[in-house]
Order: C-alpha cells, then sequence, then structure tokens
C-alpha cells in the first residue's frame, strides 16, 4: 500500500513531523512492505514556518527585530534558498503574545519588525513569500510593515497604528525595488473587509486592546488610508474581502505588494506540492489533538482530506485525534478514531511520549484492519 501520513500538531505535545514519524512507524510495525511517505500539516497559523521548512528540507533562522511595541525581539524565520523562498509567520515579529496585557493599544502598535524580515529574506535571495498572519497584535493597516520596505507615508511621524491619522500622500521612490520581483502568498481565513461594522478595526481591535472610541477614529483613519492608497496605486477596488486580516495586513499585501491572499490549508498544501503523492495513494492518515464538528470549517486534517478525494476519489481517508467527537461528513474523513488507550489526565495524554506510543498503537491497529480488508 501507499500511504501519505500528514498530521497537524497536537498543541502542547507532538510536532507535526513527531506525530507523522509514531504514525509511519505504527504502519511499518503492521505492514512492513507498505510505502510511507509523511507531510507535515499546518493551517496557516502557528506552526506553519516549521511545517513548511520541514516539509522541503529547508533552513530556520532568527534575526532581532522590531516587535510589536517598538523594542526588539529574536523573531524566526524560514528559508528554502534553492527555491528562493521564504516562509514568515507575522506573529514571530508583531504577534500580540508579544504584548504584555497591561500595554495592549493598538495606536501603540506596529508591523515594523515583519517588514524588517521580509527585508533580510530578499538580501538572502528570497523573492517567493508564504506568510502567516495569523495572530495579530496590530491594527496599523501594514503601516509598520511598507516602512520597514521602504515607502514613505506623508504626514505619518512614525510607525505606530496611531500615525495612521495624518497621513495625506504615498512616496514609494525608496521601496526597495526587488519587491518588483517577488510574489506574496498570504494565509488568510477571514472574509472581513478592510473597513465598516465588519472591518478589522470594529471586529478584531478590541481583543488587541481598543476601547469603542478608538475603534471609531482608527477605522475612520484607515478609510482614509486605503483612499489614498487605492489612488496612488490606481487599484480597481479600494477593499477586497480578506483585507481586515491582522489589522488590516491583508491590505496592504494585496494592495502594496500584488500579495494573493489564499485559505491558509489550502496554502501550506500547495506549498509541500502534496497532491502528487495523494493521486496515486492507497490511504491518507490525518489528524489533530481533537478531531469535532468544526474540522470541517477549515481546519487543515478536514484540508488534506478534502484535497485528497478531490485528486483521487478511492483513497481511504482516516482522521486519528487526542479526542473524537461527531464530525460532520463535510470534512472527507471515511473514519475517526480516538488514539487514547486508556483512562488518563490530560497532562499524561499530552505527554510526548505518551502521545507517540498512542500514534503509534492506534494507526498499527488501523493499517492491520485494512490490510485484512484488503486481502478479503
Amino acid at each position: 500500500m501507499k500511504i501519505i501520513v500528514a498530521i497537524d500538531s497536537l498543541k502542547g505535545s507532538l510536532t507535526s513531523l513527531e506525530a507523522g514519524a509514531a504514525a509511519r512507524d505504527g504502519i511499518l510495525s503492521a505492514s512492513a512492505k507498505s510505502d510511507v511517505k509523511i507531510f507535515p500539516l499546518a493551517d496557516g497559523g502557528e506552526g506553519t514556518c516549521r511545517a513548511i521548512i520541514g516539509g522541503l528540507g529547508g533552513e530556520i533562522k532568527s534575526a532581532k527585530v522590531c516587535d510589536p511595541l517598538g523594542g526588539k525581539v529574536v523573531a524566526e524565520f524560514g528559508e528554502v534558498l534553492e527555491k528562493k523562498l521564504a516562509v514568515i509567520e507575522m506573529a514571530n515579529a508583531a504577534g500580540l503574545p508579544l504584548v504584555p496585557e497591561n500595554f495592549r493599544n493598538p495606536l501603540n502598535t506596529t508591523t515594523y519588525g515583519v517588514g524588517e524580515l521580509i527585508r533580510l529574506a530578499i538580501a538572502d535571495g528570497c523573492r517567493n513569500f508564504v506568510i502567516g498572519i495569523g495572530g495579530s497584535a496590530t491594527n496599523d493597516c501594514g503601516l509598520g510593515m511598507l516602512t520597514a520596505l521602504g515607502y514613505k507615508f506623508i504626514g505619518a511621524n512614525g510607525i505606530f497604528g496611531r500615525d495612521l491619522e495624518k497621513i495625506s500622500g504615498v512616496d514609494d521612490s525608496n521601496a526597495l525595488p526587488e519587491l518588483r520581483d517577488c510574489t506574496f502568498r498570504i494565509a488568510c481565513d477571514v472574509t472581513n473587509p478592510l473597513t465598516g461594522d465588519n472591518g478589522c478595526s470594529a471586529i478584531y481591535a478590541p481583543q488587541k486592546g481598543a476601547t469603542p472610541e478608538i475603534v471609531s477614529a482608527m477605522d475612520a483613519w484607515i478609510k482614509n488610508f486605503a483612499e489614498l492608497s487605492a489612488k496612488f496605486l490606481r487599484l480597481e477596488k479600494i477593499s477586497v474581502a480578506g483585507d481586515g486580516a491582522a489589522g488590516g495586513l491583508g491590505f496592504a499585501f494585496r494592495s502594496y505588494l500584488r500579495g494573493e491572499l489564499v485559505p491558509g490549508v489550502e496554502l501550506v498544501l500547495d506549498a509541500l506540492d502534496i497532491a502528487t503523492d495523494l493521486k496515486s495513494a492507497d490511504v491518507l492518515i490525518t489528524g489533530e489533538g481533537r478531531l469535532d464538528n468544526q474540522t470541517a470549517q477549515g481546519k487543515a486534517p478536514s484540508g488534506v482530506a478534502k484535497l485528497a478525494k478531490k485528486l483521487n476519489p478511492q483513497i481511504l481517508t482516516v482522521g486519528i485525534g487526542g479526542s473524537v467527537a461527531d464530525i460532520s461528513d463535510d470534512a472527507k474523513l471515511d473514519a475517526a478514531f480516538a488514539i487514547l488507550r486508556s483512562p488518563m489526565t490530560l497532562a499524561d495524554a499530552m505527554n510526548k511520549k505518551i502521545a507517540a506510543e498512542n500514534i503509534f498503537a492506534t494507526v498499527k491497529q488501523i493499517v492491520r484492519l485494512i490490510e485484512r480488508a484488503r486481502v478479503n
């Protein structure tokens, strides 16, 4: 049998590749002649960089860049130089966990560090970018990032959200010339527009520390910024679905950097080129920490299962999870199994050694059953 293993990380326990390795060992224990290939899996959020870089054999790097409050943070990013590919999670430089709760205020945060990471990757020769933009602490509409890349915004006195207020024009004369040769694919699973009742300020800024007064003010500033940008860039549309992602960073990537907003799972699967192997596989084993009625709603296991069924309707898709509840048929999993083999505490279940053993044992039994059914 040809079996593809693509399991998302078990948060707080096993990485995607560690979970995949345990499943592979379980498969080979039951069916030594099976052809097994492991792909890391992620949904465009936390862990996406390591998943893609690990799957493609690239290098994880780190650099000291601007943090959301204008200080310094050591941020991780990845490169696959033979593909001229860089993978960046914006949260590593501008994520909400980097800001203490008592300092959270989108007027005072910036995406400047994200732009610095892009500059570093460009200097290394990268021209193709995959960017995860979940978990932001910012609502600066990409002002900080674009400033780091050489854009100048007339009237702005700095790089923070509050500096959107007085922008009256755009100057791109010092923007990095290499940006013209770059492609940006952005993992984006939200459809929020840039402004209005469902825009980035109204929906997401409150969790970043914004008061109702700040929300109202920033929404107006961002609307003005978008209108100025659209005129300067000659955009056909000022805003589209997804522009409100990450405090307007979606808009900055789409408009200034000609980026493409792509659902996170789809972007990761495409970057790993898993489709080629799924077309000829007999079985897909996927999963994550918990499989339930949310699995079909953009989660990574459902994403890879849907792709597998689309490419290869005869493939058997099997899900595993630390716990398994009701799962919609829309998830495209033929069956799902909980890996826990006996009652245990959550702490024990999340222990790396125990979790790996549980995956090994469960997958071994699954494959034994499949083998027996194939013989009959």
